[in-house]
């Protein structure tokens, strides 16, 4: 994967180093040292430059990263990918159940990740797999993939600075009140390597905000028109076994919305790992809705949305 950049310095900028500049621009110190070790990795006015050297209003600066090797371990399979949105910079694909995002033991040739590096090796192209916001094997909805070392990295630290805006629907047993925020300590469960637990002495701080809504508010069928859900109250069918909700998050721990809604008494059917749930779903009613966040090279805001999947509509 190549990705070459070209910037015009602005008279404000004039008499900065190139890496000064450069940091403004969301390069990683990691991101400078690849740069450095690659031969014409910073051109300014055509000629290869050091990242010390000042730059003159007016001058054009120019960066190349090379990446020709794909991610090590990662064996490219064919599968069909329900891809959002692409550009040089990034790739939102539509996440469906029972796919997780990495490789890991007995999930070799099955994962996100064996899907996008081979759609790229069928492209002719090395590709390093940067998922920015992971979900779990059984949750759907929208993840997004850096495509380049710049990309990741100013992603991540927007991941870090809580400016990547994550929505997700779940729907849960019981009636949901009309809001609220869990505010609960979440842990790993002694003895086990997947499953977390609140823990009010040794987990680390976890935020959860949740609303209930009505499925007509986020609902619509091919044609645009509000999809059909029978009789509902806000949020609630009439016989008040499921409640749908926005839910957003302050902190990103392991399962945390799993967690939360199952501590205060509303967990999502189908969750096998928390509530021994053996409904008609067959995984975690929960997908991630909606993305919101700056692009990391433009700058420009970007807003992604996928509807319900059909068989958390059906629950409904």
């Amino acid at each position: 994967m190549i990705r070459r950049l070209r910037y015009e310095v602005e008279p404000q900028f004039a008499g900065y180093t190139i890496e000064k500049y450069l940091k403004l621009k969301k390069y990683s110190h990691g991101c400078l040292v690849f740069l450095k070790k690659m031969e014409e990795g910073v051109r300014r006015n055509g000629v290869w430059a050091y990242t010390r050297d000042k730059l003159e209003a007016g001058d054009v600066l120019e960066t190349m990263f090379v990446e020709e090797d794909s991610s090590e371990n990662i064996a490219a399979v064919e599968m069909p990918l329900d891809i959002i949105y692409e550009d040089e910079d990034l790739l939102v694909i539509n996440k469906p159940a029972d796919t997780p995002i990495h490789p890991s033991q007995g999930n070799y040739d099955n994962s996100l990740a064996n899907g996008v590096v081979n759609y790229y090796r069928k492209q002719g192209v090395g590709f390093v797999f940067r998922c920015i916001n992971r979900l779990d094997r059984d949750t759907t909805g929208l993840v997004v993939i850096a495509k380049n070392m710049l990309s990741g990295a100013a992603l991540n630290q927007a991941m870090v600075n809580r400016e990547i805006h994550r929505t997700y629907l779940a729907v849960v047993k019981g009636e949901l009140p009309e809001s609220g925020t869990i505010d609960f300590p979440i842990a790993r469960k002694n003895g086990s390597t997947v499953e977390r637990c609140v823990d009010f002495t040794h987990g680390e701080r976890a935020v959860t905000h949740f609303e209930r809504i009505c499925p007509e508010d986020i609902c619509t069928n091919e044609k645009g028109a509000q999809a059909d859900f029978g009789h509902h109250l806000c949020g609630i069918d009439h016989n008040k076994k499921y409640s749908l909700a926005k839910v957003w998050l302050e902190t990103g721990r392991t399962h945390q919305i799993r967690v939360h809604m199952n501590a205060i008494g509303h967990p999502l059917p189908g969750d096998f790992l928390y509530h021994n749930d053996r409904s008609e779903i067959g995984r975690q009613a929960l997908h991630s809705w909606k993305l919101e966040f700056r692009h990391p090279v433009t700058n420009k805001q970007m807003k992604f949305e996928q509807p319900l999947p059909e068989d958390m509509r059906k629950l409904l």
